[in-house]
């Protein structure tokens, strides 16, 4: 049976482009790849063809002959392998390289890219409320300015690397399958240095320390990383950059613990004030003042809200609460005169529940001894 036109076979016409023939591969590849036709032995044929097809036909030289001469232009092993098998590994393979090129640091310029760099600050509670410009200065390599990186000495340039022919990879057939690795040559760069820079050595790149600028948004929290594109270090040979992270600590404060977009304030309060009552003035994250009005007889511990006196939320205008912690203080260093008065204050009060707290749980208490005499 004669074989079908490799252009009818891909569908399109005698005078695609090179693009063209690529876009209709790659589909009719993905779609009867045996990976996704297992068992269909129609499909794998199907697929074998098209390979055949794109493999002859991408190739300028052989798009050439077969255009003068078809099919009779291959005969005889001018196209095909040992034994009659056609070797559609390389048609894929480059589709491959297409789709997954980046991804696995081939085709796409992976090949030689710089290192992301990690860099550690640490901010106040304060800056984290408000944000902040900061300027870091980080250690790391860059483009060499002697050479702009091509990492050749003036008056040359880097050359396609021969093993390769410039693809940075090499391929190496085991039976059904091709195995691809970096060029042992270039390293995977698909050129070479004959004549390298003084500067860098060949490498494109220098170590120097550089001054960056990182802006800190309100609200940020202890961990939160900040990424700064293409910062890392210079890649090898012009190859792209890599990344800088940016992770931020945030200092214990002196007054305010931090939960989440909620600020805690642990506020004392003289006996005297919790006992009668009165106004007492807060701090808040912001730098400004409070005025929280204790009714009598507040207890220890007693938490007051001030709403949207917290910490500003990340990315957003709303900000968390404040809660105001009341630590009654116990007066110490009392005159006679204090202590004088302190003991009439116990002794008006026998009868009265002035202290219904530590009343109540001494009843509780001698409750609990009883039963036990029993």
């Amino acid at each position: 049976m004669s074989k079908q036109d490799y252009y009818e076979t891909l569908g399109v016409s005698r005078g695609a482009e090179e693009a063209d023939l690529k876009s209709a591969y790659r589909k009719l590849a993905m779609k009867f790849h045996p990976d996704r036709n297992p068992g269909d032995a129609s499909a794998e044929q199907r697929f074998k063809e098209v390979s055949e097809a794109y493999d002859v036909l991408k190739d300028g030289q052989k798009r050439a002959a077969y255009d003068r001469f078809g099919h009779a232009a291959f005969e005889n092993g001018g196209g095909a392998r040992a034994g009659g098998g056609f070797d559609f590994s390389s048609g894929f393979a480059d589709i491959f390289d297409e789709m997954f090129g980046d991804f696995m640091g081939g085709r796409g310029g992976g090949a030689g890219r710089g290192a992301d760099l990690r860099y550690n600050m640490e901010i106040s509670l304060e800056e984290a409320f408000a944000g902040r410009a900061a300027e870091i200065r980080v250690p790391t390599s860059v483009t060499c300015d002697s050479c702009t990186g091509t990492g050749a000495a003036e008056g040359s340039a880097p050359t396609t690397c021969g093993t390769c022919k410039g693809r940075g990879r090499v391929r190496m057939q085991q039976g059904f399958f091709t195995i691809e690795r970096a060029c042992p040559t270039c390293h995977g760069i698909g050129r070479v240095i004959e004549n390298p820079c003084r500067a860098c050595g060949g490498g494109g790149r220098v170590q120097k320390e550089k001054t960056l600028k990182v802006n800190i948004p309100p609200g940020v929290e202890d961990g939160t990383r900040i990424r700064l594109s293409s910062e890392g270090e210079a890649g090898v040979r012009g190859a792209a950059s890599g990344d800088l992270y940016i992770f931020l600590t945030v200092k214990p404060h002196r007054l305010f613990q931090r939960n989440g977009a909620d600020v805690h304030c642990r506020i004392p309060v003289p006996m005297t004030t919790a006992t009668l009552g009165g106004d007492i003035e807060v701090p808040t994250i912001d730098g400004s003042r409070a005025r929280i009005t204790l009714p009598a007889g507040t207890q220890n511990d007693h938490h007051f809200r001030l709403k949207g006196k917290g910490m500003r939320v990340l990315r957003s205008n709303a900000r968390g609460d404040m809660y105001a912690e009341v630590m009654v203080e116990t007066p110490v260093n009392l005159t006679k005169r204090q202590e004088e008065l302190l003991a009439e204050f116990e002794s008006e009060g026998k009868g009265h529940k002035t202290s219904p707290e530590s009343e109540g749980f001494f009843a509780r208490v001698k409750e609990f001894w009883e039963d036990l005499t029993e």
